[in-house]
């Protein structure tokens, strides 16, 4: 199981960090229709559809980054008072009642819905500039599997967990804000002190 959480963490940070490159394009396309439209008096047809598709695929594979970082937003107020095995049993039931009925479903929905794009070569029906979409719409899949894996690696976390009554390490680990201040402050506190 540990193999699996280890391939599984590897594969969401790299695509997760692979596709955050798309800021810089998304980023670039903004400040290139800024320059055009109000230096050039020239606005782009395509720049609103690409920063559309940017966006998109920045939402869609960030999914199973965050959730390998622990970085998506959780309702935890009552959730951390617990024991970590009590924890471990909530997430491993939560998995199976409401996270994998939806990205399983993404993705084999999602395979139809792009393979029908593919098929018919699509374009956005309210670009004047008629974008293809076809190819970010393959992304909806490409989604719904890492999701899929990662979230079998999340079960096999919960069950290491129940076993063991610690959380196995995760390769990149997201910090709450407040943790991150606080250890700032208990730094700041000890040199004081010296």
């Amino acid at each position: 199981m540990r193999s699996f959480i280890k391939f599984a963490d590897t594969l969401s940070t790299s695509m997760g960090k692979a596709f955050s490159w798309c800021i810089v394009i998304l980023m670039g396309g903004t400040c290139y229709e800024v320059i055009m439209a109000y230096a050039f008096n020239s606005p782009t047809l395509w720049n609103f559809d690409f920063s559309l598709q940017m966006y998109g695929a920045i939402f869609m594979m960030a999914g199973a980054y965050t959730l390998s970082t622990e970085a998506h937003v959780r309702g935890d107020v009552i959730y951390r008072l617990f024991p970590t095995k009590v924890q471990a049993w909530i997430d491993l039931v939560l998995y199976f009642i409401f996270f994998f009925p939806g990205v399983i479903a993404l993705a084999f929905y999602g395979y139809e819905y792009a393979a029908l794009a593919w098929k018919i070569k699509e374009t956005s029906w309210n670009s004047p500039a008629q974008i293809q979409i076809y190819m970010a719409k393959s992304l909806i899949p490409l989604s719904g599997a890492l999701l899929t894996i990662q979230g079998v690696s999340e079960v096999c976390r919960s069950i290491i967990c129940i076993q063991t009554g610690h959380w196995p390490s995760r390769a990149v680990g997201a910090e709450e804000t407040e943790k991150i201040l606080m250890r700032k402050s208990q730094k700041g506190d000890q040199q004081d002190v010296i």
